[in-house]
């Protein structure tokens, strides 16, 4: 097995008020011990709309520290920058990024077997928490989301394990040049039949397979901003 990197910290959060009459986990806290992680994620982990967040499909998000320097240069330093869980992350990594990541890598951290399921699609929650009203376009634009993993075998993780790569079947497609083709808007017909090619998350493969049918964009408006918006 490859080790790709380490977890740099485990976090988790429980759901509560928010903004806007809604609910959000985002806020995690560092935890010491060891975590068990179900086929649903974190035990002690909780989402706060299930609409939009967990499930199997989105068990657990991973974000790389490597990437908050570059948000300090971006917004500036920020208190909520000076730890991790800003970005509402259950693993702090380091050693791996959305570059160096692929659809459907297996992955090996503690005893848990994970599997590499989809980017992050941010949403407004981002920019109330960080008191910038773009934070959710700008970590989609930049494709800096983080992603999430399934849980194909139940088990422990903890600060300092290793994240090693058990198994990569899509060697050619690391997830930023998934993202890039839906978050550019790409209606490219050819390179979104390629990405029905692929083990897509149902919601990712519906969204690709209207994209080509109607020739149309979608509008995020509302995942972005919190409001709707005229359609594209």
């Amino acid at each position: 097995m490859l080790v790709l990197g380490k977890v740099n910290s485990v976090l988790v959060g429980k759901s509560q008020p928010f903004a806007n009459g809604s609910n959000s986990a985002i806020n995690k806290k560092l935890v010491i011990e060891r975590q068990y992680v179900s086929v649903l994620g974190l035990i002690n982990d909780e989402q706060g709309d299930h609409r939009f967040h967990g499930g199997i499909e989105k068990a657990i998000h991973i974000y790389p520290k490597e990437h908050y320097q570059h948000w300090m240069n971006e917004i500036g330093n920020k208190p909520i920058l000076q730890k991790e869980g800003a970005f509402g992350e259950n693993i702090s990594s380091v050693g791996l990024t959305e570059d160096t990541i692929c659809l459907e890598d297996k992955i090996r951290i503690g005893t848990t077997i994970l599997q590499v399921s989809q980017g992050r699609m941010p949403c407004w929650k981002l920019n109330i928490r960080f008191d910038q009203s773009d934070m959710a376009l700008k970590l989609q634009s930049t494709l800096k989301t983080g992603w999430y993993f399934r849980v194909l075998e139940p088990g422990t993780i903890g600060q300092g394990d290793e994240i090693l790569l058990c198994e990569r079947p899509y060697p050619d497609w690391p997830l930023t040049r998934i993202m890039d083709l839906i978050f550019s808007g790409s209606l490219n017909k050819a390179d979104l039949n390629l990405l029905l090619k692929l083990p897509l998350v149902d919601s990712w493969k519906r969204l690709v397979e209207k994209r080509i049918e109607s020739n149309c964009l979608e509008d995020w408006t509302f995942r972005l901003f919190g409001s709707k918006g005229p359609c594209k």
